[in-house]
């Protein structure tokens, strides 16, 4: 699967980044499927692994949730707390003998050297089954929250959080839920951190007193 001078020269760039981070390591797999970069609407680049030859070979888990929290069933007036978790997928470490099954081999430029290969380390994006390793792994870090917080509503959908209680949340809850998620690998992406209205919750306007779709935008410009 040959890459083009300027792909390769970015999927140099995005793998060193996610070898530093520890996300990745080099490897000695026989398994390997191949990468590909696609440029995203911000114009930054993006690695994707195509994963499908080793989704065949899985037994997929399934969907947790039938569908999405209506958040229309919230109580009126209520104070909402909207986080978001950032890259959860990467929070969860792979067994070290599943690691082997995601490698890839990163081709030097020009052949100029001899390819590397690494694999995953956490879950990797396009696997079948990271989507619900994520949901029963961030389900589990709130349960702390959930047993404290009693009175509150938690709505939880991946790594989108919504808390509403009838008071206001003091300091010390908000270091609590912080230092609670931390104390398991998650950490809250402090700028999508959502206190007053109007609140965007999957798809969703909340206000005070209403519950409304977001505007759809609908782009007719599609290269």
């Amino acid at each position: 699967w040959p890459l083009k001078r300027e792909s390769l020269s970015a999927a140099h760039e995005l793998v060193q980044e996610q070898f530093r981070q520890g996300h990745l390591q080099l490897s000695t797999s026989p398994w390997n499927t191949p990468i590909f970069v696609i440029k995203k609407k911000s114009g930054k680049n993006r690695l994707l692994h195509d994963l499908r030859a080793v989704n065949a070979q899985m037994q997929p888990m399934g969907a947790l949730q039938p569908g999405l929290p209506n958040p229309a069933m919230l109580p009126e007036k209520w104070h909402l707390l909207i986080i978001d978790l950032k890259d959860c997928f990467y929070t969860i470490r792979l067994h070290p003998q599943d690691s082997q099954r995601f490698a890839f081999t990163l081709p030097s430029i020009n052949k100029e050297a001899p390819a590397q290969r690494f694999e995953w380390v956490v879950l990797p994006q396009g696997m079948k089954n990271s989507p619900t390793l994520c949901q029963l792994f961030v389900d589990d870090a709130l349960r702390p929250v959930r047993s404290a917080w009693a009175d509150a509503i938690i709505y939880h959908y991946m790594d989108d959080i919504l808390i509403a209680q009838e008071l206001p949340f003091t300091m010390s809850q908000l270091t609590f839920l912080d230092k609670t998620l931390k104390e398991r690998g998650l950490v809250i992406t402090q700028e999508k951190i959502q206190q007053k209205p109007p609140w965007q919750y999957l798809g969703w306007q909340i206000t005070d007193s209403q519950v409304r779709p977001q505007k759809l935008e609908i782009h007719t410009a599609i290269r």
